[in-house]
């Protein structure tokens, strides 16, 4: 089922050239025009075929006729922890021990393969697409788009903050300035390298206790294993991670959840936050923060 988009043109945009708009007012790449204008019906302007060399009109209606769709991921049928959706986005709280994407290892039992199951059993067709990607181990919200213009049109534009649990004991807030990449033949690890890309952590302490800090954090770069990779490089691993020298003693998974997340919805231009609470594993783990040292 193809999707519609509207949007009406404002008045700064009276009497601008269609191409000019459908960029820079409606976000659409290129390459998408190029797609629409090959599509019956793509783009209409108040119910007619609108060309990137007409003009467009104040208070007209232009509409978009986004491409059909269909998904290659196989449905499978499990439990979804809806957090927000609307005809445009989904955005659910991923547990830990899931993947987002199929991978050689998780053919069936990632959130793709449940959202896909969810997608079909409400009539609707769409690519799997999520904005932001999580760790298996990692649990949070996860952003998913229904269609490659909200895909476009979110890109670097989410603000979210993580919660984690680290080894050690932190008292002043700071930021993490160091550039992380693969060194040498790791495949997976990430290290703070000079040749490698910028990366940016702040973090902020919440609460230390027996040896626990409970940080808050926000990134202004989204690198893979960013948080575990720079967290560990000052000497405070994340409990459960011993992929970067945390210990599994009180966990046995990266004790790292994305709680928040806030956007500009790409369609109604409506500030969206969401919220979901830190699952029960961490919370137990901050009652032994909590008690009392020796």
């Amino acid at each position: 089922m193809a999707e519609k988009l509207h949007f009406v043109v404002p008045d700064e945009y009276d009497g601008t050239l269609a191409l000019g708009f459908l960029k820079r007012f409606c976000g659409l790449s290129s390459r998408m025009i190029t797609q629409l204008k090959r599509k019956k019906d793509g783009i209409l302007m108040n119910g007619k075929n609108l060309r990137t060399v007409d003009f467009v009109y104040a208070n007209s209606i232009v509409e978009i006729n986004m491409p059909n769709e269909e998904s290659s991921i196989v449905p499978i049928k499990g439990e979804l922890d809806i957090v927000y959706e609307d005809e445009h986005i989904l955005i659910v709280n991923k547990p830990y021990s899931m993947p987002v994407h199929p991978v050689k290892q998780h053919q069936t039992n990632t959130l793709a393969n449940i959202v896909t199951y969810y997608m079909n059993s409400k009539g609707e067709s769409y690519v799997f697409r999520a904005v932001n990607r999580l760790d298996k181990d990692t649990s949070g919200l996860v952003l998913i788009v229904k269609n490659r213009y909200c895909s476009n049109a979110l890109k670097n534009k989410v603000e979210k903050i993580y919660y984690a649990l680290c080894h050690g004991k932190l008292s002043v807030s700071d930021t993490i300035i160091s550039p992380i990449g693969l060194e040498g033949d790791a495949k997976m690890v990430r290290s703070v390298l000079k040749s490698g890309t910028p990366a940016i952590t702040h973090y902020s302490v919440i609460e230390s206790g027996n040896n626990i800090s409970f940080v808050k954090l926000w990134l202004e770069t989204g690198k893979t294993h960013q948080i575990r990779c720079h967290m560990a490089s000052i000497g405070h691993p994340l409990l459960g991670d011993d992929l970067y020298g945390g210990s599994l003693e009180l966990l046995s998974r990266q004790a790292l959840h994305c709680s928040d997340m806030k956007f500009i919805h790409p369609v109604t231009q409506k500030l969206i936050e969401v919220y979901c609470d830190i699952p029960y594993d961490m919370q137990n783990i901050l009652k032994v923060l909590k008690q009392k040292e020796d």
